[in-house]
């Protein structure tokens, strides 16, 4: 995977990690499949994004969570 495709610039979206040569940022990218959206999709949204961009943000957001960090989930009582 080419790590070099994800960047993070404090002057670019405030240091969030982006496809390079975007301001296209890897949360974005995770929303937008989580609500369902297909690579396709993304790729006609987004023109300067590339499926190589779209599977590096993939592959970065699970890297980042391979860290040793507890993510609690809480539960909303009523």
């Amino acid at each position: 995977m080419d790590t070099k495709l994800i960047v993070s610039n404090p002057s670019i979206m405030m240091g969030k990690p982006v496809i390079a040569g975007t301001r296209i940022p890897v949360e974005l990218i995770l929303e937008k499949i989580a609500a369902g959206e297909t690579i396709v999709q993304l790729l006609e949204e987004y023109p300067r994004l590339t499926e190589a961009g779209i599977r590096a943000a993939l592959h970065f957001a699970s890297q980042a969570l391979r860290a040793d960090v507890v993510y609690p989930i809480h539960e909303e009582t009523p």
